[in-house]
């Protein structure tokens, strides 16, 4: 038997029971939030928001119904050039996406003000945002009237128009680490309702402005059809878009889940929406869509040009690890994302390449150097801006591959003859 602790250990070690049995009656006396029953499985491809059916589509599935609603644009695109008596082919067409990166899309929004100041700006057919770049997607949309309001939300705010932190028990008995009520606020007074009737006149012209979240029960990437929510003329659709825009920007764990409800056989359901970083950091459109066969199929013929700003540096970006938990999973995770960026990028790039696409990236050059101190820092963010802005000014040199990449050397085909010929000199052979 173990001998019997003095009075004074024995009264610490009762108070320390006891404040961990109030720890945990507290713990179980506070209610997690809580959820309508998400869809089942079998009937995901039914789901839609009541009253804006057809607005979205699966980033990793069939790509019928985005090929339909490109078409579509297309359509509309040609009957308002006819109405101005253009009788001419398609003229070319850019397209822009923007990729996630917290307080590193300053980067992205400023190297958007600076091609404006440039001249060079492109006005886009397509634009595509995700997280951050989702935030920034509807000003880079509707075009260089909005550079003020855009130079704004990077350059003024903090980390407090962001969230509000909880305590370390959210951790255990909420949703997040932190409260996005902020956030909420500020997009509300960015995005209001005369930006969502300005992108709807910019459907009826053959437009389209795609964001991007996770859906997190079935663990796959939605595009969202900003432009067609707009053009709906829905009561709710205002409200959708601002909801979504947070939604693309929930990172998981610190940010909480933006719930969406839909409608699935007649019942109601909740869908659990995250940052679309959790699937991609960047897209264009579905991979599965191959632009030029469908493009030649429908009669289209038009240069396409896609640029891409990736909000983050590629480059190695070496640091000391402490040997702790937070720290080693900290570092982990962001060289995950690093990681996964270039591969999106890799991917964007093939696909370009497949589908006859000018492809031009831009990233954040490894002489920035300032320290982020805190999330949001504005100086950081001010710094940042300047960097973009700087660099499109004086004319930003788009890279035409991803870091890294090297085209392989592909042996142009020759007639079944001239093979033969080959084959037969390289065995020292004459050949006639």
């Amino acid at each position: 038997m173990r001998p019997l602790q003095p009075a004074p250990k024995r009264r610490a070690a009762m108070t320390a029971l006891a404040g961990l049995l109030f720890a945990v009656l507290g713990i179980a006396g506070c209610s997690s939030p809580t959820r309508l029953e998400a869809v089942p499985a079998g009937i995901q491809a039914k789901a839609s928001v009541e009253g804006m059916p057809d607005v979205r589509y699966w980033a990793d599935g069939d790509s019928s119904e985005f090929l339909r609603d490109g078409l579509e644009t297309v359509r509309r695109e040609r009957d308002l050039l006819q109405q101005a008596g253009h009788r001419g082919p398609l003229p070319p067409a850019d397209f822009l996406a923007i990729s996630g990166g917290g307080e590193d899309g300053a980067f992205g929004a400023g190297l958007l003000v600076g091609w404006t100041a440039a001249g060079t700006r492109p006005r886009f057919k397509g634009v595509t945002g995700i997280s951050t770049g989702a935030l920034i997607a509807p000003f880079a949309f509707l075009g260089p009237e909005y550079d003020d309001k855009l130079k704004e939300v990077y350059t003024t705010i903090t980390g407090k128009d962001i969230l509000e932190q909880r305590g370390f028990m959210a951790a255990i008995n909420n949703d997040a680490m932190a409260d996005t009520a902020p956030l909420r606020k500020l997009v509300r007074r960015i995005f209001d309702q005369n930006m969502l009737d300005a992108i709807a006149a910019e459907h009826e012209k053959g437009r389209m402005l795609l964001i991007g979240t996770t859906n997190l029960d079935a663990r796959r990437p939605v595009i969202w059809n900003v432009t067609k929510i707009a053009a709906t003329h829905n009561p709710q659709a205002l409200e959708l878009v601002q909801t979504l825009l947070v939604a693309s920007a929930a990172i998981p764990g610190a940010f909480p889940p933006v719930m969406i409800d839909v409608a699935a056989d007649g019942r109601k359901f909740e869908e659990m929406h995250v940052d679309g970083g959790a699937t991609a950091q960047v897209f264009v459109y579905p991979p599965s869509l191959n632009l030029r066969t469908e493009a030649q199929q429908a009669g289209i013929t038009r240069q396409r040009r896609l640029f891409v700003i990736r909000n983050a540096r590629l480059d190695p970006d070496w640091a000391q690890v402490e040997r702790q938990t937070l720290s080693i999973a900290n570092r982990a995770v962001s060289s995950l994302i690093q990681t996964q960026g270039v591969g999106d990028l890799y991917r964007i790039y093939i696909t370009t390449q497949r589908d006859g696409i000018d492809f031009n990236l831009a990233y954040i050059p490894e002489t920035f150097k300032t320290p982020l101190k805190e999330p949001f820092d504005p100086v950081y963010m001010k710094e940042l801006f300047k960097v973009g802005y700087d660099l499109a000014v004086n004319g930003y040199p788009w890279a035409k591959t991803p870091p890294g990449y090297a085209a392989p050397e592909i042996e142009p085909p020759v007639p079944a003859r001239a093979a033969k010929a080959v084959k037969e000199k390289r065995r020292g052979a004459v050949a006639y």
